[in-house]
């Protein structure tokens, strides 16, 4: 026998939240803020680790500090106002840490700086061609969750018309038995009565 009504339903309820999820993360994937969002952490992924490459990490500087906390604190208190004149000689002697750091100053840099007016225009270009190219992607999601109801949709009928036959059916059986027991009962009854 076929599926159920409800597992019918269950179905179609499990393949429109899955269309929808699908749906949705193309979206999310086309969207050009998203995109931007994701470069520009990429971006400053990539800064910190050339930084820390370069410079050292916050965790090997703090590694070579003394006993004690007075000792940790002066060590920093140095590091701080000697990071400028650090700076300077790891880049005197080396052009590639100069261009790195200049590099990483220009992503801060840019990064606090508001998009201008052309920015947003190609911005919203570039949204718009985005949209363009996964409306045709959107619509056959949604012709293919309609195509699935539609094909759905008969076979729900036919498995409630199945269920509607199969109540009548025991309904009537039942009906059947209840006279035929009445008339046991009523015989029984006769037949052990007194005569009178």
């Amino acid at each position: 026998m076929g599926a159920t009504p409800d597992q019918l339903k269950a179905d179609i309820n499990r393949t429109r939240n899955e269309l929808a999820a699908d749906v949705d993360a193309l979206t999310d994937r086309v969207s050009p803020s998203a995109i931007a969002r994701r470069r520009t952490t990429a971006m400053r992924s990539a800064a910190t680790s050339v930084r820390e490459r370069v410079m050292g990490s916050a965790t090997s500087a703090t590694s070579s500090v003394g006993d004690g906390v007075s000792s940790a604190a002066s060590t920093a208190g140095d590091a701080i106002t000697s990071t400028p004149g650090a700076v300077t000689a790891k880049a005197q002697g080396n052009p590639l840490a100069a261009g790195v750091i200049a590099f990483g100053a220009g992503l801060l840099v840019a990064s606090l700086v508001p998009a201008s007016q052309k920015e947003q225009e190609i911005a919203g270009r570039v949204e718009d061609t985005a949209r363009d190219a996964a409306q045709p992607v959107v619509d056959a999601a949604k012709d293919s969750a309609q195509k699935v109801t539609e094909e759905m949709k008969p076979a729900a009928q036919e498995a409630v018309q199945q269920v509607k036959d199969t109540a009548a059916q025991a309904a009537d059986t039942t009906k059947e038995q209840a006279r035929s027991a009445a008339g046991d009962v009523k015989e029984t009854a006769q037949d052990s009565a007194p005569p009178a």
